[in-house]
């Protein structure tokens, strides 16, 4: 089993730790791939950057040249999941969805903690847009953005572990995803700080896709995600000026 692991964004040491994460967590014959778009933003931390990264992410799949049998979206938030799903005919497995749906089995209620403010409204629509919002106590955010997180490990862990305690006392949550995609690794030192169940929203990924692969399923071409249909798209690659 190929699973292909696609970074939003373009620093390659960060596909680095997401793709090391994801081998950790893949069953023996499961081939991890992680992989770096060719344009956009070194981190994304908004709407903008968001959708140019869905871009990115679906030319960087659509230009693999070998056969995989699943894709994960190692973004927290991001649009662009139900694009790759139009595209494809394996499963597309996004890291917010997947944390959240594997912390519903863990506790009554979730938090998510991740980067900067801005972020969370993006978070919280992904959540609603996917039904996952009903159990959700909080999305709060470290203050700290995406790059700092690889910079400054031990600042990541107290900002992120604070916020989490946090939501467990204040918010009455039962459970805490990490959200985002540069916070794996991090697990087992925010459950010291917290106590709780932690999820990684990358290697929760990587076991539902070995499972979707597994059991024979992928997603339905009936009527939403049904391919894109056959016409002209102009200028498409955009032409430098």
């Amino acid at each position: 089993m190929r699973i292909l692991v696609v970074n939003v964004n373009t620093t390659r040491s960060l596909t680095e730790s997401i793709g090391q994460q994801a081998e950790s967590a893949a069953s023996p014959g499961t081939d991890i791939v992680p992989l770096t778009p060719a344009f956009g933003a070194e981190s994304v931390e908004g709407n903008y950057e968001s959708y140019l990264a869905a871009l990115a992410v679906m030319e960087t799949v659509r230009a693999y040249p070998g056969p995989f049998d699943a894709v994960i979206q190692a973004g927290y938030g991001e649009h662009g999941r139900e694009g790759l799903q139009e595209l494809l005919d394996v499963p597309v497995v996004d890291i917010t969805e997947a944390a959240a749906s594997t912390a519903q089995f863990l506790g009554r209620t979730y938090s998510v903690v991740t980067s900067l403010d801005r972020t969370v409204p993006l978070i919280e629509e992904r959540l609603q847009a996917a039904g996952l919002s009903a159990r959700c106590a909080s999305v709060r955010a470290s203050g700290l953005p995406v790059l700092t997180l690889e910079q400054d490990e031990e600042a990541a862990v107290d900002a992120i572990a604070e916020q989490a305690a946090r939501a467990v006392e204040d918010d009455r949550a039962e459970v805490i995803c990490l959200g985002c995609g540069g916070m794996s690794g991090l697990t087992e030192r925010v459950v010291d700080r917290t106590g709780v169940p932690v999820v990684d929203g990358v290697t929760a990924a990587v076991k539902v896709a070995e499972s979707l692969v597994g059991l024979g399923l992928t997603t339905s071409k009936v009527r939403t995600y049904a391919p894109p249909r056959a016409k002209a798209i102009r200028n498409w690659p955009p032409v430098a000026r």
